[in-house]
């Protein structure tokens, strides 16, 4: 019998710190076959970029903790790494934001594979926007490569559209190179969900 990952049951955003980068790292690894590397993220954190952990208290640290069969718990435990296991605490996942004069430029997010499908994506989309807005932002941008449709799915889900191609933007397997699919959302055609976390 397989063991599922229970859904956390509350999360919060929380700032980036250079502490938590390992605990990104090892995310953006098992997540990507041609991840970030640490300086990536700790330059995104030098230059001042919005960068912001997704975090809930791990099953064994709160009252969930009953409620999680064995299995599912020993699976958790694998997903969380030392640096939040430590604190009581879970990484789900990540984003990193740069903003520019009128306009915010998502650079990275990722949930970890083992909570994937479970509504995290959504939610911190939903709250850059909300971000973003009281940046006085009017577009939310970002690319995605072209072969990653659950990614394209989840932005058109969440109100963005496809505007271009950059050919060759992301490196591919054997030195080949992949085009990205450009997308935007208009901030004022969606409704912010700041207060979905707390």
């Amino acid at each position: 019998m397989s063991a599922v990952m229970q859904q956390p049951r509350e999360a919060r955003l929380e700032p980036m710190t250079i502490e938590r980068v390992p605990a990104v790292c090892a995310i953006e690894r098992s997540a990507f076959t041609h991840p970030w590397t640490p300086a990536n993220f700790t330059d995104s954190l030098a230059a001042g970029y919005h960068c912001q952990c997704l975090v809930a208290p791990a099953p064994d640290s709160g009252p969930a903790a009953a409620d999680a069969p064995r299995g599912a718990r020993a699976l958790w435990n694998r997903v969380t790494l030392r640096e939040t296991r430590e604190s009581g605490e879970t990484l789900i996942g990540y984003f990193v934001a740069m903003k520019g004069v009128d306009e915010v430029h998502l650079l990275n997010i990722t949930v970890a594979p083992a909570f994937h499908g479970q509504g995290w994506a959504p939610l911190m989309l939903e709250a850059l926007a909300g971000w973003s807005r009281g940046q006085n932002a009017q577009w939310l941008w970002l690319e995605v490569r072209a072969s990653n449709l659950r990614a394209l799915a989840v932005y058109e889900r969440n109100g963005f559209r496809r505007v271009g191609i950059r050919k060759g933007y992301y490196p591919a397997e054997g030195g080949a190179r992949e085009d990205a699919v450009v997308m935007s959302l208009r901030l004022n055609e969606s409704p912010s969900a700041w207060g979905a976390l707390k």
